[in-house]
C-alpha cells in the first residue's frame, strides 16, 4: 500500500485513480493505517457487508485455504467505458508490479 501510495502523483498524471479493495471493515482498515503503514491518500473500500459481495463479482474471493473469505491479491485497470483493461493475480505473499500496471496505463492512453 505504501508503494502504491507513494506513486499517486504518477498514476493521477495518467487519469487514473488508486483505490483498495478488501473485506475488511472501515474501522480495520483506520487501524491498520494507524498501527502499521501510515496514512495513505486513496480509498480504502470496505466491502464488508455483504460480505465481499464487490470481490466476489470480481472473481477474486478466495473460498478455500490457505485464508478461505478474503480477496486474492489484485490488480485491476478499468477503462474510461468501464470494462476492465487489465487484471492480474498475484501470490499472496506478492505485491503488485506497480511499474507493470504504469506501464499498462500508458498504453490505454495512447
Amino acid at each position: 500500500m505504501p508503494a502504491l501510495d507513494s506513486r499517486r502523483e504518477k498514476f493521477a498524471e495518467l487519469n487514473a485513480q488508486v483505490l483498495d479493495i478488501s473485506a475488511d471493515s472501515v474501522h480495520s482498515h483506520v487501524l491498520w493505517q494507524q498501527r502499521d503503514i501510515g496514512t495513505i491518500g486513496f480509498p480504502m473500500c470496505a466491502d464488508f457487508f455483504p460480505h465481499a459481495d464487490v470481490i466476489r463479482k470480481f472473481g477474486i474471493l478466495r473460498e478455500g485455504a490457505p485464508v478461505p473469505g478474503i480477496p486474492e491479491r489484485a490488480a485491476f485497470i478499468v477503462d474510461k467505458q468501464g470494462k476492465i483493461a487489465f487484471s492480474r493475480i498475484y501470490p499472496l505473499d506478492d505485491l503488485p508490479k506497480i511499474d507493470e500496471l504504469v506501464e499498462q496505463l500508458k498504453k490505454l492512453g495512447r
